[in-house]
């Protein structure tokens, strides 16, 4: 008995002790959609590549794949009530637990990509419920309720930001006009500090970190602000104007050697803005609409900027340093995009899968299916992990062999 017990107590340790040390969180390791995976497959059969596996019963939602060295997590609503799920990487589910009242309203389900971080799993619904689990086994830590706490305001599709955490603050835009954009202490819930911008509701937005030599400041977008923040004690930095038609700010802003870049949706396009070195202040060096992409993001590769319009005439490529259009081409319907091993995926919202390869003056579509499974909305951003693909389409989440044999 003692033996059994010990080999459970070890094999517990052991899970604990891999997951402790990973962060898994939108968009990637940088939040940016670059993925770091080679040797992946350079073009795919007509149906698509390998389906390794496939589970149908997440329930109604747009949340992408959280995937860790061991483990796949995501998010879906049933009848109304959220669920947070935990598979193996061979599809098993081994654990689902529900963690509250989710957004039932126009476009229903999860909003959010679950973020993995130090052995725990957090969790932001459309109702503004934030959640924090164990990731290992699903058991209840602690949950705020951060627009009653905090005086925030929900918006006309519902809170929809992809959490972000830096050391133990974990950052979540309520939208009130006290506490605009706050830090919670990520492992008991505790405010540590609180910011108010400028006052103004939160834009579906998710924020991203700048990290300089001397100071670290959390970037989101609030309805018509971009606000630059200091991570360490919450004062407002700056801020710049991007007001667009419906308040939604959906992607992730991106720093890159100095530079930082917004985009957003409804003809807005984007603005390319120079850091202060100490991180004092902001300065617009360029804007292009083009590229406008309501929620898909965007890639840098190669000093070029990729992604497509909202309208789904066409998908661009811009030049990083002056907003310059390169080139365009309907390669598929509008949609969101990811990077790795050389290549772009795009997942359009006609529910087609294209890989393309950046060539200096077009785009080279090399292969695309359609994805098989789900329900409502093409919104779930694409993954890739462990050499795979995973695509969430609605009720259902896919894995698909990206390795090159």
């Amino acid at each position: 008995m003692k033996k059994k017990l010990l080999l459970f107590w070890l094999a517990s340790f052991s899970i604990f002790s891999v997951l402790s040390q990973e962060t898994a969180q939108w968009r990637g390791p940088s939040r940016d959609g670059i993925y770091p995976a080679k040797g992946l497959l350079k073009s795919w059969p007509e149906a698509g590549p390998a389906l390794l596996w496939h589970f149908g019963g997440l329930g109604e939602g747009h949340a992408s794949a959280a995937v860790t060295n061991d483990r796949v997590f995501t998010a879906g609503v049933i009848d109304g009530i959220g669920y947070m799920y935990c598979f193996d990487l061979n599809g098993k589910l081994l654990w689902k637990v529900p963690y509250g009242e989710e957004w039932t309203e126009s476009y229903p389900g999860v909003r959010s990509t679950p973020l993995v971080h130090n052995g725990k799993i957090y969790q932001l619904s459309g109702l503004g419920k934030l959640v924090c689990r164990n990731a290992a086994n699903g058991d209840f830590i602690w949950s705020v309720d951060v627009l009653k706490d905090y005086q925030g305001p929900n918006i006309k599709w519902g809170v929809t930001e992809n959490l972000l955490i830096e050391g133990n603050r974990l950052f979540c835009t309520v939208g009130g006009a006290q506490a605009n954009v706050i830090a919670l202490d990520a492992n008991t819930g505790k405010l540590i500090w609180k910011c108010s911008g400028k006052g103004e509701i939160s834009a579906y937005g998710s924020p991203a970190l700048i990290k300089l030599a001397k100071k670290s400041i959390l970037v989101t977008h609030t309805a018509s602000s971009i606000l630059g923040i200091d991570v360490e004690n919450g004062a407002l930095l700056w801020s710049q104007d991007q007001p667009n038609k419906y308040s939604v700010h959906a992607n992730t802003p991106l720093f890159h050697k100095g530079y930082l870049y917004c985009v957003s949706g409804y003809g807005k396009g984007g603005v390319m803005l120079k850091v202060a070195d100490n991180g004092s202040s902001v300065e617009e060096i360029w804007r292009n609409t083009s590229i406008d992409n309501r929620m898909g993001g965007f890639v840098l590769v190669n000093e070029k900027i990729y992604g497509s319009d909202d309208s789904g005439k066409a998908w661009y490529c811009l030049d990083w340093k002056t907003g310059t259009p390169m080139y365009s081409e309907k390669i598929t319907g509008r949609g969101n995009i990811i990077f790795s091993d050389g290549m772009l995926y795009l997942y359009g919202d006609n529910g087609e899968i294209v890989l393309a390869e950046p060539l200096a003056n077009s785009f080279k579509k090399i292969s695309s299916f359609k994805v098989p499974y789900g329900t409502d909305q093409h919104w779930a951003h694409l993954v890739i992990g462990h050499d795979r693909l995973f695509v969430r389409h609605g009720t259902s989440l896919m894995v698909y062999d990206l390795k090159a044999r």
